[in-house]
């Protein structure tokens, strides 16, 4: 076999030369022998698989964030200190408890990590279920059906009606009149294309639009039967090639690459490395302690302060930041969904919040996706130089909707005029669509643009009042209906590209003989017709100045993007007059589809409409606050550039035509114009709203142009798309975004987020809520940290005193884990800020804490820090009015507590279930269980009261007040009835070393817990005098 050069421009070739090239037969096909041979060369037709990560992959992964992996250390170092410690004291929690608890919490979290990893990828899977998996091919001279993976190089394949393309297959023969093929999911063409066998010629490199010879793989057969040689297959298809763009999307873009991630990474390293600054000096400075008798000797010493080292680092390690972020998020996901936008991938609910730019699709999220007639073109009166335009309304196939100026010139008593008349007839009759109701909705099945003028048809049969019509939704096309039935069709004359025309015979028992209704391209109408329709029905000369005028108002529609099409009837047709089937002598001219041309020789032009994929109503608005926003859009689509530039005009992307030479460019012009070109393009919208025009685009320009975006130009870009061609580029953007309703799967599997309206508002209400979400995503982030920061002051302030430690681990887990973490999940409810949309994106490399935040909130954590060991000290110093009959010690004997065997005559009463008679030391360790619960207990009412604080970063709690979110005041009611749980509970008292409090204790929690409220209102007070001079100075600036 010799070697076939598969980078050949198959579709400039005519057909001998292809057969050639591919070195096959037409007649005969491939002998087995030779399909044999071509499978081991080239492979099978199929598409690559993709090498999946192991689950032990997924495992190390979860345990690489530097924050894991010093709890990870904390527990084993915990764990081998509780093989060294005395088992034998009863009134200790075990040894074991502790790290046992550690781990038990970084196995949740691994779990959580892998069970959202393994729910991720399956696009590439998505994309295997688009090829057809049977193909009909020519082999040793016989007919066949084989599996399409074995599909090769050369083979002879029929495709016809319903089939989905096995392969790239280069047209060689048609069996019927014409071959339409949807290939929507490929280029996002709006309508089938009409398919041919003759070689296309261009200048430049063809796009897959430009290649109406070829028929590729994963695409559906809309009409008609050809045969096709295959020139491409496997991952040397279109669509294969699509594939590979998004394996090479996924490994430019890492999955954790959003905002959000990289900025808890940052700040997670920040926070490893001061916690290992901490707990080494912690460790260090305690040094001459270690040989203290109460530890048992100089390594016990060490041990026991390596166990205040690691309680220092559970204490700042916020170990329920993760699981509040992911519930966040969730939340977030889920009030997204109510607004119509599903998320997938949860980081990128609140990436949605710094976008910057939104790279949109035009066909289905810019525009319904429902073909219209936006303009009637008709004389309004008895000669031809009474030509009209009449606007239509309406934005989709609801057949409702005014034709403005209509009833005062074509409507005459009850009934239509002549030529409104014929025109009614004629789009009824050149039409096979229908229209249904389907949930409430009117939907069509056939083509876009006759299901159009199906539509146009009834918003013209409101005007008759002859007719009396049922409701819309239940008979969407009763006008249609009812002119059809007063014909009886005779032929069609099916549409070729060389007339640009179809055309109907029908009769009826008011017509004297058979009537040919036309539709058509204006431009071939025109030229042969001098005849057209007045508004009393009758034909009148269409002089040249009448006609030039006509085709002067058809070129203007065209430039404003739409599409046009001339509607003609012709009432002499010759042998065809009494026409009524295969028997009648005539019938020999229309087996020839060449003999059309002739056939329709004399038209007489009824009027022309305009059609057009409408805008939604509701995106001019939401592009306009997506520039008060700073957010610039940019629009992509596979559309020819005149439609591309009149959307983009009609819903405010451009503004008016001068803009048209620099904002709008085909996907060809930008790629060719080399890269520094490119990024001045770019620029345009960068830091200041605007818009950008890109038509005619391939796959690979979408993602290119993703690319620079996310790459080089540092921007958060948000994309959309429904199709094949777009699943590179939705990988490749910080979101994509597929259309949830005309979104093919592969699209969908490639997103992160989806839209069940197909609606681009829909997107910029998801804006909107990511930004709120970021902000409440910050304030509970910010009133964690202050818990934490006030958690290691306690610690080492305890440890620099000398004093017995007032936390243990599992008591500083339970506080970060569950208590903190009701009211931090509740402030993700807190409402959005009137403004949100009123300000430019935040920058995405923006800290979460930022110098100023963390100084602040280093106040009020020392303030916490200090009132727990406060409350500690105080109760050993000066709680007399307790109520419980306990002892107080001097500060000297508190400091010196681990020197209390040296003591002489110390003495300890008993009180309440203590019995120091043995050991009076025991005060200090076992009898500090009440101290170490005060603690424990002003934390978390502090950290209620910092809860509040969040409601607002600077705003006054007095102003704000604090039942701004309901769900905190239950989430407070939450955290401290858990808090009370472990204290009342006997089982709980003992895993985790606390005591019932009395009235008289929470009276002194309370009291040294409320002034945080009052630090925290002084420090908002200074902070709003700090944000008011630099909106000054940002005014000055500007």
């Amino acid at each position: 076999m010799a070697e076939i050069d598969l980078s050949q421009p198959f579709h400039t070739y005519p057909i001998d030369k292809v057969v050639t090239a591919v070195q096959t037969s037409l007649q005969k096909g491939l002998t087995t022998v030779e399909a044999q041979a071509r499978f081991a060369k080239y492979g099978p037709n199929e598409l690559e698989k993709e090498e999946k990560e192991s689950i032990w992959e997924k495992i190390k992964e979860q345990f690489e964030d530097n924050l894991v992996r010093i709890l990870l250390l904390a527990a084993v170092i915990s764990f081998v200190i509780s093989q060294f410690e005395d088992h034998e004291d009863s009134h200790a929690v075990p040894p074991w408890v502790e790290p046992c608890v550690i781990f038990t919490i970084l196995i949740l979290n691994a779990a959580v990590g892998i069970w959202q990893d393994l729910d991720a990828e399956r696009a590439i899977e998505a994309l295997k279920d688009l090829q057809s998996p049977h193909a009909m091919v020519l082999r040793d001279e016989k007919w066949g059906q084989i599996e399409a993976k074995d599909l090769v190089i050369g083979d002879v394949v029929e495709i016809k009606q319903g089939d989905r393309i096995p392969a790239d297959l280069r047209m060689v023969d048609l069996k019927t009149i014409t071959l339409k093929t949807d290939q929507s999911i490929l280029t996002g063409e709006v309508n089938p294309v009409n398919k041919t066998t003759d070689p296309v010629l261009t200048k430049d490199k063809a796009a897959v639009q430009d290649k109406i010879n070829f028929l590729f793989s994963g695409t559906l057969v809309s009409n008609g039967t050809a045969i096709g040689v295959v020139c491409n297959s496997g991952m040397r298809t279109e669509i294969g090639k699509i594939q590979k763009e998004v394996q090479d999307a996924a490994k430019d873009k890492q999955e954790d690459d959003d905002p959000l991630s990289k900025r808890l990474d940052e700040f997670g390293d920040k926070l490893a490395k001061y916690v290992t600054y901490i707990c080494i000096i912690c460790w260090v400075m305690n040094i001459g302690n270690f040989s203290d008798p109460a530890y048992g000797g100089t390594i016990m010493g060490a041990l026991y302060y390596f166990k205040v080292a690691v309680a220092l680092a559970v204490a700042a390690i916020p170990e329920g930041l993760p699981a509040v972020i992911t519930t966040c998020l969730a939340l977030g996901a889920r009030r997204m969904a109510k607004q119509k936008a599903i998320v997938r991938k949860l980081p990128k609910v609140q990436t949605l919040g710094c976008t910057t730019i939104i790279c949109s699709d035009k066909t289905g999220t810019l525009t319904t996706n429902e073909m219209c007639v936006k303009e009637l073109v008709l004389l309004s009166g008895l000669d031809a130089s009474t030509i009209t335009v009449f606007p239509v309304e309406g934005t989709s196939y609801h057949p409702e909707g005014k034709i403005d100026g209509l009833d005062a010139k074509l409507v005459k008593g009850n009934s239509l005029a002549g030529n409104l008349n014929r025109l009614c007839q004629s789009m009824a009759l050149c039409n096979e669509s229908k229209l249904y109701t389907d949930k409430g909705r009117v939907q069509r099945s056939g083509l876009p643009t006759e299901a159009a003028l199906k539509v146009l048809v009834e918003k013209i049969g409101k005007y008759d009042k002859s007719f009396n019509g049922k409701p819309t939704l239940e008979a969407p096309e009763q006008y249609n209906e009812k002119i059809v039935g007063e014909f009886t069709k005779r032929a069609t004359l099916e549409f070729t590209r060389d007339r640009k025309s179809m055309s109907v015979l029908a009769s009826s028992k008011n017509e004297k003989g058979n009537v040919l209704f036309i539709k058509g391209a204006p431009d071939y109408l025109l030229e042969k017709s001098n005849m057209i329709l007045n508004s009393n029905g009758d034909v009148v000369p269409l002089k040249a100045q009448d006609k030039n005028q006509l085709l002067e108002i058809v070129k203007k529609l065209a430039e404003k993007g739409l599409r046009t099409l001339a509607i003609c009837i012709q009432e002499e047709c010759g042998q065809l007059s009494d026409y009524d089937g295969p028997k009648h002598p005539a019938h020999n001219q229309l087996i020839d589809t060449n003999n059309y041309k002739d056939l329709e020789n004399k038209p007489i032009i009824i009027g022309v409409v305009a059609l057009q994929d409408p805008p939604r109503p509701e995106v001019k608005r939401s592009i306009e606050k997506c520039r008060e926003a700073g957010i610039s859009v940019i629009m992509i689509t596979g559309d020819i550039k005149e439609t591309a530039q009149s959307i983009a005009m009609q819903i405010g992307i451009l503004h008016d035509q001068s803009q048209f030479p620099t904002h709008s460019f085909t996907g060809l012009e930008f790629s060719t114009m080399g890269e520094e070109k490119q990024k001045k393009v770019l620029e345009q919208v960068i830091g200041k709203p605007s818009g950008l025009v890109f038509s005619r685009t391939d796959p690979s320009h979408k993602r290119e142009l993703v690319k620079l975006l996310t790459g080089q130009l540092n921007q958060i870009a948000a994309m959309t798309g429904d199709g094949v061609n777009d699943a590179p580029a939705l990988k490749q953007a910080s979101i994509g975004i597929a259309m949830g309703i005309s979104g093919t799967e592969v699209a969908k599997e490639a997103s992160d987020m989806i839209l069940a309206d197909d609606n681009f508002a829909t997107i910029v209400r998801a804006v909107e809520e990511g930004r709120a979400i970021y902000q409440n995503m910050k304030g509970f982030i910010r009133y964690m940290i202050s818990s934490n920061i006030g958690e290691v002051v306690s610690i080492f302030t305890s440890s620099a005193l000398g004093i017995p430690d007032g936390f243990n681990s599992i008591q500083l887990l339970w506080v970060n884990l569950v208590t903190d973490g009701l009211p931090a999940t509740a402030l993700s409810f807190n409402p959005p800020d009137p403004d949100v949309m009123q300000k430019p994106p935040r920058k995405h490399d923006e800290p979460i804490i930022t110098e100023y935040v963390f100084i602040r909130y280093c106040v009020i954590g020392t303030y916490v820090g200090l009132a727990t060991v406060f409350v500690f000290v105080y109760y050993y110093l000066g709680y007399e009015w307790a109520g419980d009959g306990h002892p107080v010690v001097t500060f000297h004997q508190l400091r010196n507590w681990a020197e209390c065997h040296h003591w002489e005559g110390f003495k300890i009463a008993n009180f309440d279930k203590y019995d120091f008679s043995k050991d009076p030391c025991l005060y200090f360790s076992w009898g500090k269980q009440k101290a170490s619960t005060l603690s424990l207990s002003v934390l978390v009412v502090i950290e209620m009261f910092n809860a509040l604080n969040a409601l607002s970063e600077d705003g006054s709690l007095l102003k704000v007040g604090v039942f701004a979110n309901p769900y905190l005041i239950i989430a407070i009611c939450g955290s401290m009835t858990l808090h009370c749980m472990i204290c009342y509970v006997p089982l709980f008292e003992n895993i985790f070393n606390t005591v019932p409090l009395s009235i008289q204790d929470w009276i002194l929690v309370i009291g040294v817990s409320a002034p945080v409220v009052l630090v925290d209102e002084v420090l908002k007070f200074f902070s709003r005098i700090r944000n008011a001079k630099l909106l000054a100075e940002r005014k000055k600036i500007q």
